[in-house]
């Protein structure tokens, strides 16, 4: 699971368009790419820009290195409020433009990508996420269920103060978002001392998780969070949360109206209810949960995505920061789909 922050960009002026080439360029260097990989990223990012200049007015590219201990790739996501496509497959082949130009950008992307998605909507605009992988990589078997994640820290801190963990404990996926109060190293070290716990710990009740997760911050300045746990065995999901996560569970049928998860008032390392109770829900195949933190407004909502459910997670989780980011605080948002 890649749990590194993403680097915003704003690509909407063409004078600092050099300026976030080479700032992309120099991270992929740092992630360990070089000669004819590192030109076909420099060849991505200045494709994605000059779509997002000539087609969109101007947007974000968000960029992330991928991998835990070890980096073996990076990810680059554009977004875009511009006009949108009503025939995407139709402007990724080649020689096909709306701008009288050569019309080989996203086929080129898709080509030079090791992974390539796009989701647009005529009004709303685009999201492009490509990842492209070192050479020596090779994939672990892919895992059925399905994880995207976003995490931006405020604009102007080198660390985020938000952050989320995802672990299997024998039959049981379980998952974690957390927000550290404020921003900066002080949340940053809060939410990573809360990971680090979550991480350890045996238990298979939400409640007591977040107990223990209390108990080991207390001398931090606190965070506020959210633990679920889906046991498709037992058929059912559990979660507790603290604070102001924002988590809804979403079924296959698009009509059906998402559950949201109620979470109790309280700051972890600070003050927790007395009695608390996890929630349950039914699991069902095709599920999707997404929590976010306060780094989105609290009215977030898909029902506007068509069919965005059948896209990489990740391109939820960007059209989200996309239509409901606050742009004042650390922002996180983490994805579960189930098969």
């Amino acid at each position: 699971m890649d749990k590194s922050i993403q680097h915003a960009f704003n690509a909407s002026d063409r004078s600092y368009l050099s300026f976030l080439k080479r700032e992309i360029h120099q991270l992929a260097v740092q992630t360990g790419f070089s000669g004819q990989r590192l030109a076909e990223i420099d060849l991505i990012i200045a494709e994605l820009t000059s779509n997002l200049i000539k087609h969109a007015g101007g947007g974000e590219i968000l960029v992330r290195p991928l991998g835990e201990t070890t980096f073996h790739g990076i990810e680059l996501i554009s977004i875009d409020n511009g006009p949108g496509m009503s025939n995407p497959a139709r402007m990724m082949e080649d020689g096909i433009s709306t701008t009288n130009t050569l019309g080989h950008g996203l086929g080129s992307i898709r080509r030079l990508s090791d992974f390539f998605d796009l989701y647009t909507l005529p009004n709303w605009g685009t999201i492009v996420v490509c990842r492209i992988h070192l050479p020596n990589f090779r994939a672990p078997q892919a895992n059925p269920t399905r994880i995207g994640s976003l995490l931006l820290p405020k604009a102007g801190e080198k660390v985020c103060g938000d952050g989320f963990a995802v672990k299997y404990v024998a039959r049981t996926l379980h998952v974690f978002l957390a927000d550290g109060l404020g921003h900066g190293p002080e949340a940053d070290a809060a939410t990573q001392l809360a990971i680090k716990t979550f991480q350890a710990s045996s238990s298979q009740d939400p409640v007591l998780i977040l107990r223990e997760i209390h108990q080991a911050v207390l001398k931090t300045r606190g965070l506020v969070g959210t633990v679920g746990i889906l046991d498709p065995l037992a058929g059912n999901w559990k979660l507790c949360g603290i604070g102001n996560i924002t988590s809804r569970l979403s079924g296959p049928n698009l009509l059906d109206l998402p559950k949201t998860f109620m979470s109790y008032n309280g700051i972890l390392g600070g003050n927790l209810p007395r009695t608390m109770n996890e929630q349950v829900a039914p699991y069902q195949r095709g599920q999707t949960l997404i929590m976010a933190s306060d780094g989105l407004r609290s009215r977030w909502e898909t029902s506007r995505l068509v069919a965005i459910r059948q896209h990489d997670p990740a391109v939820l989780a960007a059209a989200l920061y996309k239509d409901f980011s606050r742009k004042t605080d650390d922002a996180s948002v983490l994805i579960v789909q189930t098969p």
